[in-house]
């Protein structure tokens, strides 16, 4: 895939936030002669709510309310805890700078318990009955198709922080993580090229992200690497039984397992993987799914020598990282850690919050407009910009799992990947 830079070089990051956002002024046209004859003006007056709220969302002149969504129970929450405190830690850091157009983010926090019917109930009950401003949530794909017809009914505005399969645009949805070419394609070409991998086995949860994935993964290995699947198979959410699936790949004897195993399966797959003597020493795995918030469960005795495609890694070595790291473990204790889809789920709030005050509105179609060519300078992972398409360009990049868990980066897309959600060729 052709990669282009839109933005060549990195800002220095702000330092009360980390985060150099560039916007449009938002006082611009207000003139300082006239905020000086004005002393005692705030600065939710001088965007009165009357202007900044018509359409009934639950904003108020001091605060404005949005909803969080994500499985805190069930076998999702292993991945989703991250992305719940990394959106709580952006909305605590948001409202210490005085909040957003002068008003205070309240949180409503909903668990979708990973369960997609649980999900869309949680979602109609954020919009219609919270009215919020914004929600960020979901993880997999199957909890976002479950609510993406209310929030396109009901015109509310998800952020949503996952790598997946791509395929979906909508305008009520900003993907803060990647899309299946930013992330699937990079790590193929990788493999091939620097593991020499021209047979591989895919290997899946049973829901639409990872059978898409592999979709795609099946089209470019056969296609236009002109290598071989040599198999294929999916097992459903929480499965804990890899034996038979360990004995096929034993016998088909692939150069790369390709791997998009998701949540609490991956503690079984990765420990009956090193029980059967298939270990990062003896086998070359990539993964699409294991970042440092799985890793708590599955070990990195058990994951030592395999690899994992994302855009981010907790060990990434830039100044905006080392503040965002301090501040996470600040808050949630100095043995929590960071994963690619916690840090996406991070940048939620700060989008919205500049593509609000871009706007001077928290109306979803005014939001909506402004979000394109949004930026963050100094994001954890590195410069950041909104596409028209409403995904992010990213770089990504692979890193090899270590014994104590953490990520060593080994390689690095050498500039930002264009999100393409619709790829010719791999539909």
């Amino acid at each position: 895939m052709k990669e282009k830079n839109p933005h060549p070089t990195d800002a220095s990051a702000t330092p009360a936030t980390g985060f150099d956002i560039k916007r449009r002024r938002i006082l611009q046209g207000l003139g300082a002669a006239s905020l000086a004859g004005l002393p005692g003006l705030s600065f939710a007056q001088q965007f009165p709510t009357a202007k900044v709220n018509t359409t009934k969302l639950a904003v108020t002149d001091t605060e404005v309310v949005v909803g969080q969504l994500h499985s805190a129970t069930g076998t999702m929450a292993i991945s989703e805890t991250g992305s719940i405190q990394a959106e709580q830690l952006a909305i605590d850091q948001i409202n210490a700078m005085g909040g957003v157009l002068g008003r205070k983010i309240r949180v409503i926090k909903e668990d979708g318990a990973s369960d997609w019917p649980t999900f869309a109930e949680k979602s109609r009950k954020l919009l219609v009955n919270d009215h919020v401003a914004a929600v960020f949530g979901c993880w997999t794909s199957a909890s976002r198709k479950a609510v993406l017809p209310i929030f396109e009914k009901e015109n509310g505005l998800l952020y949503y922080p996952t790598f997946y399969e791509g395929l979906e645009q909508s305008k009520n949805v900003i993907y803060t993580g990647q899309e299946a070419t930013q992330q699937i394609i990079y790590g193929l070409d990788w493999g091939a090229k620097e593991k020499k991998a021209k047979s591989f086995f895919l290997v899946g949860s049973d829901y639409i992200w990872p059978r898409t994935s592999m979709k795609i993964a099946r089209k470019h290995i056969e296609g236009f690497q002109k290598g071989k699947v040599v198999g294929e198979e999916y097992y459903p959410l929480g499965n804990t039984n890899f034996n038979s699936l360990i004995n096929k790949i034993k016998v088909a004897k692939p150069d790369c397992i390709f791997a998009a195993v998701v949540g609490g399966s991956n503690v079984a797959f990765y420990k009956q993987l090193k029980a059967a003597g298939i270990t990062g020493s003896k086998q070359f795995l990539l993964t699409l799914s294991v970042t440092e918030d799985e890793m708590l469960g599955v070990g990195g005795e058990n994951f030592n020598g395999f690899y994992s495609s994302m855009k981010y890694f907790q060990s990434l070595e830039n100044e905006n990282n080392k503040k965002f790291v301090a501040a996470f473990k600040e808050k949630y204790g100095p043995k929590s850690v960071i994963g690619d889809v916690t840090q996406a789920g991070y940048l939620g709030p700060w989008l919205w919050k500049a593509a609000v005050e871009k706007a001077g509105s928290f109306d979803v179609d005014k939001v909506v407009a402004a979000s394109p060519d949004i930026e963050l300078k100094s994001a954890p992972e590195g410069y950041v910009k909104v596409h028209k398409n409403h995904h992010l360009w990213s770089k990504s990049r692979i890193a090899q799992g270590m014994p104590d868990g953490t990520f060593k980066v080994v390689a690095e897309s050498p500039s930002l990947i264009e999100p393409n959600p619709f790829p010719a060729g791999y539909q």
